[in-house]
């Protein structure tokens, strides 16, 4: 009897844990069905994906999730394929690394307005021409006042504005780097940002935006970049400031932001103006509203990530309605955001970064009092003036073309596909292997093929012939080498080998730099070469070197 009854409460309870999974399993796919497919913004502007619930899900959950947004996105709304042309669509050139010469741009902008692009984003950093006694600031390479002059004219002839970019707080290692202007940084071993207490360092910003702006002045808008002020607060003048209870990092940030503001408005009135927000994240609502900015200045939202936290950017977009902005810039990505070394542009995570834009584009009806402007497509040459190159822009044309028609199209549909492998010229864009088929056709698609052939190939291949080699191991290690000593009979079994692969890389390099040359000035040419190419080929070259010297000796004793 007792057997007989413990079987029975075994099997209930069997029966309650299996029941109790189910319900889990049917739980976790109905939350998921939620997330993907309700509407983002709730009706009072609240999201329904609240981040501890984003979190909670599992990486097979979320993969769930982001291919079922890939199939909403995949049939856009007849709203938002109308309203594409209402916004600004601006592509940002970031020159401070590997600045194309002017004879690129010529073949570029009119391939940029063919795409969709109604605006420029160009961050100078040194390549403005600075005169007078800013004249350090200007790189060797940098534009001429003619050629900047050229450059507007030929952005007005492809219906392209020009935004000038130039950072006030952070990133101003360009400025802080030299001798003279090392005493206004906030620390004093850091390049990075401006000592905002300083009256030096604000009349430095007002020279450089008075420069800037006399060159453009056909431009109706003006960044100040004022992202990444890292290490503000530290500054003996900082700690000063705070301890005299004047304010927190928070309002410090906004009183240099309010003075450049302040000075911009009274010297240029019809100007709008733009800056980065993620300084203005940490900041309360309450103290950016009282600092009065919000009136003249838009924050541009950035997020580069392919899957990006959209519960972050309803967050956000709430708390700058809250903070008194009544309009609001995005940025996305087409380059230089998925790593500092960067040499291949992930297309395919690119893309799914504006496709999570497009998403948050067509909700922004649910924010009446927020004015969407425009999305700046940025392409990041450096993460920061001292940084390593990313990739180079040739290489990157192919995601920016494909970004542009997903945006024009409302998504990234078959039309936009077949729109953006016609404008490239290639057969097929293979997204999944970052792959194209066809020769392509867009300006610097010989740099496009022959990075990709480099980046895939002439590692291995001089890895393999010169380290995988038993023979050079036993007939011309280092020792040998060092020593020019060798057996002829032995080290022509490999030699030949070698010496062609050599030759069929030298020449290739040749061509190369050749292309190179064209597109970009002599230290970049140089710098990716040090970096990528020099990397493999200086061992190759004097195995080479060794090689010859050694066999010409035709047996010889050590030397």
């Amino acid at each position: 009897m007792w057997r007989i009854s413990s079987m029975n409460i075994l099997r209930f309870l069997l029966f309650l844990i299996l029941i109790i999974v189910c319900f889990k399993i049917y739980s976790k796919t109905k939350q998921t069905y939620t997330l993907v497919n309700s509407n983002f913004w709730s009706k009072h502007g609240k999201s329904i994906a609240y981040k501890h619930e984003l979190m909670s899900l599992t990486n097979e959950t979320l993969q769930q999730g982001k291919e079922e947004i890939k199939l909403v996105l995949k049939a856009p709304s007849d709203h938002l394929k109308k309203s594409v042309s209402s916004w600004m669509r601006v592509v940002h050139l970031d020159l401070k690394g590997a600045p194309p010469k002017l004879a690129y741009l010529k073949q570029i902008f009119p391939l940029l307005s063919s795409i969709g692009a109604n605006g420029i984003l160009m961050e100078y950093e040194d390549t403005f021409p600075y005169s007078d006694d800013l004249e350090i600031l200007k790189s060797t390479y940098a534009f001429s006042s003619a050629d900047v002059d050229e450059i507007q004219q030929l952005a007005e002839s492809n219906n392209l504005e020009i935004i000038p970019l130039i950072q006030t707080f952070g990133h101003m290692e360009f400025v802080l780097k030299h001798d003279k202007y090392r005493h206004l940084r906030e620390v004093r071993k850091y390049p990075n940002s401006l000592n905002p207490h300083l009256p030096e360092s604000l009349n430095l910003v007002k020279k450089m935006l008075s420069q800037v702006l006399a060159k453009h002045k056909k431009s109706t808008r003006l960044h100040i970049g004022a992202d990444e002020v890292f290490y503000l607060g530290e500054s003996t003048e900082s700690k000063k400031w705070i301890n005299e209870g004047r304010g927190d990092i928070g309002q410090m940030f906004l009183k240099h932001i309010k003075e450049i503001v302040h000075f911009v408005v009274n010297m240029y009135p019809s100007l709008k103006l733009l800056m980065w927000d993620d300084m203005l994240r940490k900041i309360r609502n309450e103290k950016i509203h009282e600092a009065g900015i919000a009136e003249h200045i838009t924050p541009m939202m950035w997020l580069y990530h392919r899957h990006f936290d959209v519960a972050i950017v309803e967050q956000l977009l709430t708390k700058y309605v809250d903070s008194g902005f009544r309009s609001i810039w995005f940025a996305s990505a087409f380059k230089g955001a998925t790593g500092v070394g960067q040499v291949l542009t992930p297309i395919q995570n690119h893309l799914e970064n504006h496709l999570q834009w497009l998403w948050v584009i067509e909700s922004m009806s649910q924010f009446p009092l927020l004015h969407f402007q425009g999305l700046a497509l940025t392409g990041w040459q450096r993460y920061d003036h001292f940084s390593t190159l990313c990739e180079l822009l040739p290489v990157a044309i192919p995601s920016l073309v494909v970004c542009m028609q997903a945006l024009s199209f409302g998504s990234y549909t078959d039309e936009a596909k077949a729109k953006a492998q016609e404008i490239l010229g290639f057969e097929n864009i293979i997204l999944d292997s970052n792959l194209s088929e066809g020769d392509g056709t867009f300006a610097g698609v010989e740099i496009y093929h022959m990075v990709h052939w480099i980046y895939q190939n002439l590692q291995s291949e001089v890895t393999n012939v010169l380290a995988n080699s038993r023979s050079i191991d036993g007939w011309f290690n280092n020792y040998h080498r060092k020593h020019r000593f060798g057996n002829p009979k032995t080290m022509e079994l490999f030699g030949s080998k070698i010496i062609q692969i050599h030759t069929k890389w030298e020449d290739y390099m040749r061509r190369f730099r050749d292309h190179m040359e064209k597109i970009f000035f002599p230290d970049t040419v140089e710098e990716w070469m040090e970096v990528h190419v020099n990397l493999y080929m200086d061992p190759l070259r004097e195995f080479v070197k060794d090689y010859n010297e050694t066999i010409t000796l035709m047996g010889a004793p050590k030397q």
